[in-house]
């Protein structure tokens, strides 16, 4: 079972500073229909303009991603990391018992696009931690490159929930598959271009839910950049 989650039926908002798409409710979007898949909590896609960024605001109890396309994010957190996020980075935080953290963008000039993905910790209560990595685009070249696990299998980052992420660039014409076992599920999220997805066409910004099926074939009909998730 398949089901797609289009670009332009996202939740949608422009503060100025700050053009955000939800697929799944949060903040003033709120549909019944999309408050999640599994654990997969919130999937933002943000562009931050020059100089602006989210102040210090409070998290607890969940596992934070942050992927950004282009751009730079600057990231500070009660926890004493202050780090740049910049393009093939990705960065982890586990909110835990309780942090407070900020991100802005650097640039005078140059907006940052990324996305935000939350994902329900396997439970509560999980000492705060955080990462950074970087993953060269050689290792995601036209096949799947684990980014996190719960074991941190292949140099990935940890998150504390039975899951996997994994990132993959590919270019026109090129195809990688994935086996789900029986008792998983997945979601694959484009990023840039357009794929199909066992037979359905998906294009940027696209997202699909599957569940009981057991072969995921995606195949570039353009340079595209995927990425997909394997839940409990």
């Amino acid at each position: 079972m398949m089901q797609i989650r289009r670009a332009r039926d996202r939740g949608h908002a422009d503060h100025g500073w700050l053009d955000t798409y939800h697929t799944f409710s949060f903040a003033s979007y709120q549909d019944p229909r999309h408050m999640r898949f599994r654990a997969l909590r919130v999937m933002n896609e943000d562009v931050v303009a020059p100089g602006q960024g989210f102040g210090t605001h409070p998290h607890h109890d969940m596992e934070i991603v942050t992927y950004v396309l282009s751009g730079a994010l600057e990231h500070r957190d009660s926890m004493g990391n202050g780090q740049v996020l910049r393009p093939g980075e990705f960065q982890r935080m586990s909110a835990g018992t309780g942090i407070t953290h900020s991100e802005f963008n650097p640039s005078a000039t140059e907006p940052v696009h990324l996305y935000q993905i939350w994902l329900f910790p396997e439970r509560k209560g999980i000492e705060p931690s955080y990462e950074q990595k970087q993953f060269p685009a050689a290792e995601r070249h036209n096949r799947w490159r684990l980014v996190a696990s719960r074991d941190a299998q292949d140099g990935s980052l940890r998150i504390h929930q039975d899951a996997r992420i994994y990132l993959a660039n590919l270019a026109a014409g090129h195809s990688v598959d994935h086996t789900l076992a029986a008792d998983r599920h997945a979601w694959l999220q484009v990023l840039r271009g357009r794929v199909t997805l066992s037979g359905v066409l998906l294009d940027t910004s696209d997202g699909a839910a599957v569940s009981d099926q057991a072969l995921l074939a995606v195949r570039a009909e353009q340079d595209a950049e995927i990425m997909l998730f394997d839940l409990a």
